[in-house]
């Protein structure tokens, strides 16, 4: 394998650079806001009671850490989240395809899909608790409502999207709808899996929240509606951290996809 050039080098350098950079200034911009919080709370500037702070958070965290109980409501949003996810992009998947097979039944079907989709879904919370109880099921399926929709039109869209001339090729050779199917719209549409999956994740993660503030007794959502109602908001604010943190690393997670699918469409 040839060496990189020169300007190769250089343009990697500059690149290498420009990303530690931005990293840099990511770290540095949270850094700062966490300084002034604690600051703003130490210096009574702020009600500690009612905004917390930093420190209050980190020891809020500990002690759940030293019970082993914040593992459990960690665990159970993580595992419901991935359940939604999963689901919502089989089920997404398989509905477009169905409907890009059979064209008058996405006719049909597409008004339904805008307005389930525009309907706001923690309205249908309270509604899903009524219909299936108070389980982790019932969470799944709120996490899955939010997301699922959305999924299907986008991906149908894609679908419908595909190079023309591809499919005609495929035609011409003699080649059925499902060999277009196989050989033209799924590979294609592989930016537009991953691209909504980024979507997917966290919508799904917010879903699962909406739920388990009704119907649950584990979960972030749990400790966010229970910490509020007994007035800990440090144990609200470290759930909401910790909720930030949990939708990065699954952001990353599918990044990571990403990369590895995109070598090999």
């Amino acid at each position: 394998m040839a060496e990189p050039s020169l300007a190769q080098q250089s343009f990697l350098e500059q690149r290498k650079r420009k990303l530690r950079a931005i990293t840099f200034a990511r770290i540095l911009i949270f850094l700062i806001f966490a300084l002034i919080w604690e600051a703003s709370a130490r210096l009574h500037l702020i009600d500690a009671f009612i905004f917390s702070s930093p420190s209050r958070v980190c020891h809020t965290f500990v002690s759940m850490v030293s019970d082993h109980s914040i593992f459990l409501h960690i665990g159970a949003t993580l595992l419901e989240t991935l359940v939604s996810f999963f689901l919502v992009f089989l089920l997404s998947l398989l509905t477009a395809v169905l409907l890009w097979l059979f064209r008058s039944l996405s006719k049909v079907l597409e008004p339904y899909l805008v307005v389930l989709n525009s309907l706001p879904k923690s309205a249908l919370a309270p509604l899903l608790i009524v219909w299936l109880g108070a389980n982790m099921k019932t969470i799944i399926v709120a996490g899955m409502s939010v997301a699922v929709f959305g999924s299907i039109l986008t991906i149908y869209t894609g679908f419908s999207e595909v190079d023309a001339e591809k499919i005609k090729l495929i035609y011409t050779l003699g080649g059925s709808r499902w060999n277009v199917l196989k050989k033209v719209v799924l590979p294609s549409s592989v930016p537009i899996f991953i691209n909504t999956m980024k979507v997917n994740i966290g919508l799904c993660l917010v879903g699962v929240v909406i739920g388990e503030f009704i119907g649950s007794r584990q979960g972030l959502g749990y400790l966010i509606i229970y910490g509020s109602q007994v007035f800990q908001l440090d144990m609200v604010l470290m759930s909401i951290v910790i909720l930030c943190i949990m939708a990065m690393i699954l952001y990353q997670a599918v990044n990571l996809v990403e990369k590895h699918c995109l070598k090999w469409f």
